[in-house]
C-alpha cells in the first residue's frame, strides 16, 4: 500500500472522489488545503495551513504581485509539509493542483516522492481566454504577453518537477507547452450519471414568484458560479429581449452569485450581474426572469430536470462541471461554439451551438429549441449517452484516475 499526499488550496476540489477512493482501497491518504473542511472525506486526514500574520505586507512591483502571493502560499504549505515529515509522514506520491502556488516547494520537503500535477489550465495569448472577448480585453500587447508569461511561472516550476500530469479535457491539455503535453493524461473528473439523471417527478418551487416548475414547462436555465463575462452572462442577458419577443411565455431562471470567479472585477461598487441586467431591463418582462442566486446542488439538479432548455456559454477556458451534469440529466443544450464546448457537444447530434458573440443567434436558437423541444428528444438522449459512455465517474473516470495515481 502507498502513502498519498493531495495538495489543493480548496481541497477536495477535483480530488473529491479520488482521495477517498484510494483510502478505501487501503492506502494512507493525507490532504493539505487552506480552507476549513466543511465535510470530512472517509479515510482522508486533512491538514489546513494558513498564511502567517503580516504575510504579504510588503507589496512588490505590480507585475509580480500575483506571483508573490503564490510564493507566500508555497512557503506556508512547505512549512506544514515539514511538520508532517517531522511527525513521521513521508508520501510515496504527491498529487498537487499547482494553480495557487501550494506545490512550489513540495519536492524540497519530499524529494523522493513521485510528483503528479493537475494540469488544469496554462495561460497563453492565442486560442484561450486572455484576449478572447474584445469588450473586456484589448488585443495582445507586449505588456499583456509579459504578464501572461509571469502568470505561468509557478506552473512552469510544477511542470519541470512533475513526473506526470492530468488534464480533464483535451482542450485543457493542449494549452500546455509541447515538451510537457506528452506527459499529460486526459481523464475527466467524472460525472455520477446515476445521481444526475432525468426525473419526470422533479419539481422546483420559486417561492417569491409563487410558481412550481415541472418537466414540460417552458423553462430556460442559465447557470454559472458567478454571473460574469467569462461564462457569457452578458451575451445571455442581451439575448433575452429577443427571446421574450419570440417566446413570451418562457420562464428564464438564472443561477449564480454576484461575485467574480474569473477575469476582471466590475467597476467599484457594482456587479456584473447588475450591470448587464440593467442594460436590458427596460426591454424585458422582468416578472418572467428569475434570479435565484447560488442554490444547493440538489436543487440545481432538480432545476436541470425541469428545464426545457439549458444554455451554457463560456470563453475558451476550463469546462464547467455544470454543463456535464446538465448533459447527464438529459437537458436540451444550447451552448457557445467555443473550443472546450465543442469537445463534448456536436451541433445537431447531442446539442445545439451558436456563436458566442451573437445574442441574436442565441435568442433564435433558444426560441427554436423551445418551439421544437418535443421533437428534439434525440438530442437529450444523445447528451446523456455522451456522459454515460465517456465521462461516467464509476465506470470510466475514477478507475482511470486510480491507475494514473498508482503509476
Amino acid at each position: 500500500m502507498a502513502r498519498f499526499l493531495f495538495i489543493h488550496q480548496n481541497f477536495p476540489g477535483q480530488f473529491r472522489h479520488l482521495a477517498p477512493a484510494l483510502a478505501a482501497d487501503g492506502h494512507e491518504v493525507v490532504a493539505l488545503g487552506m480552507r476549513a473542511q466543511s465535510e470530512a472525506l472517509p479515510g482522508v486526514h486533512y491538514v489546513c495551513h494558513h498564511l502567517a500574520d503580516g504575510a504579504g505586507a510588503t507589496v512588490p512591483a505590480p507585475q509580480l504581485r500575483d506571483l508573490y502571493g503564490k510564493l507566500l502560499r508555497g512557503e506556508s504549505a512547505a512549512d506544514s509539509l515539514q511538520r508532517l515529515k517531522e511527525q513521521g509522514f513521508t508520501p510515496d506520491v504527491i498529487f498537487v493542483h499547482p494553480g495557487w502556488g501550494e506545490g512550489l516547494f513540495a519536492q524540497d520537503v519530499f524529494p523522493r516522492a513521485r510528483l503528479l500535477v493537475y494540469a488544469e489550465y496554462y495561460y497563453g495569448a492565442e486560442g484561450g481566454d486572455s484576449h478572447f472577448d474584445p469588450e473586456f480585453s484589448a488585443a495582445a500587447t507586449l505588456q499583456s504577453r509579459q504578464r501572461l508569461r509571469l502568470r505561468n511561472t509557478h506552473l512552469l516550476h510544477a511542470m519541470t518537477s512533475a513526473d506526470a500530469g492530468l488534464s480533464p479535457t483535451r482542450f485543457q491539455r493542449d494549452r500546455h507547452p509541447d515538451w510537457f503535453r506528452q506527459r499529460i493524461s486526459v481523464i475527466h473528473d467524472g460525472i455520477d450519471s446515476q445521481r444526475f439523471r432525468p426525473d419526470a417527478r422533479a419539481r422546483v418551487t420559486l417561492s417569491k414568484a409563487g410558481l412550481v416548475l415541472r418537466p414540460g414547462d417552458e423553462v430556460v436555465t442559465f447557470v454559472a458560479r458567478h454571473l460574469e463575462p467569462y461564462r457569457g452572462y452578458h451575451i445571455f442577458m442581451r439575448a433575452l429581449p429577443e427571446l421574450q419577443r419570440l417566446r413570451p411565455n418562457a420562464r428564464i431562471v438564472i443561477v449564480g452569485g454576484d461575485g467574480v470567479s474569473y477575469g476582471a472585477a466590475p467597476p467599484k461598487g457594482q456587479s456584473w450581474k447588475a450591470i448587464f441586467r440593467d442594460e436590458v431591463a427596460a426591454r424585458l418582462d422582468m416578472s418572467r426572469i428569475h434570479f435565484v442566486g447560488k442554490v444547493p446542488h440538489a436543487l440545481l439538479t432538480q432545476l436541470m430536470q425541469v428545464s426545457a432548455v439549458y444554455s451554457y456559454l463560456t470563453y475558451p477556458f476550463v469546462l464547467s462541471w455544470s454543463l456535464m451534469e446538465a448533459m447527464s440529466v438529459g437537458c436540451l443544450i444550447v451552448a457557445s461554439r467555443t473550443a472546450p464546448v465543442e469537445e463534448v457537444i456536436e451541433h445537431g447530434v447531442n446539442g445545439l451551438l451558436t456563436d458566442f458573440f451573437d445574442p441574436q443567434a442565441l435568442a433564435e436558437s433558444l426560441a427554436d429549441a423551445l418551439q421544437r423541444r418535443a421533437s428534439l428528444g434525440h438530442l437529450r438522449e444523445a447528451a446523456r449517452n455522451t456522459i454515460v459512455q465517456g465521462y461516467d465517474l464509476q465506470r470510466h473516470c475514477l478507475p482511470a484516475q486510480k491507475r494514473f495515481a498508482l503509476g
